[in-house]
């Protein structure tokens, strides 16, 4: 008798689960032939709706920075905002102070403004300034994408 009463519950439930499964079939394929409703309009549409063309402004440029690269006073990725003039050096006088970099001079360098590009200037220094590599004896127009070398700091300049 327990024996038959178990393979009618487990007929009973075989048929519940396989009425489970066609209800969900069904549903899932109601969902997919019903029509879809879109959030995104087209012009007529959206204009329709009283939404109207808005002029682009561009967007403005990233703001220039220099991202340490490597140093020995900074951790890689350090960023130094370049939204006024900065000077480099040991002393600690100076905007961003090199304290650990055995080779920066206190007065090192000078990155500032000029006609809304920004120029590197090296400020007397022992071991130079160098830009991708190069030493410079003048101020120097800095590129996106230049690496400025301070002591043995060297960063990428990004923006303007």
């Amino acid at each position: 008798m327990v024996e038959q009463l178990l393979l009618v519950l487990k007929v009973v439930f075989v048929v519940v689960l396989y009425l489970f499964i066609w209800r969900i079939i069904r549903l899932s394929v109601r969902d997919l032939r019903a029509p879809q409703e879109s959030m995104l309009l087209g012009p007529a549409a959206a204009e329709a709706a009283g939404f109207r063309k808005v002029a682009e402004a561009p967007m403005p440029g990233p703001a220039p920075q220099l991202v340490v690269l490597s140093s020995p006073s900074y951790p890689p990725g350090t960023l130094v905002r370049l939204e006024r003039d900065v000077t480099f050096g040991r002393s600690g006088e100076c905007d961003v102070v090199l304290e650990g970099d055995g080779y920066a001079s206190a007065r090192h360098a000078l990155v500032f403004a000029r006609d809304g590009a920004r120029y590197v200037k090296d400020l007397g220094s022992t071991n130079g300034t160098h830009v991708d590599g190069h030493a410079i004896s003048v101020e120097h127009r800095l590129r996106p994408g230049d690496e400025l070398r301070i002591g043995e700091t060297e960063m990428r300049f990004e923006g303007d």
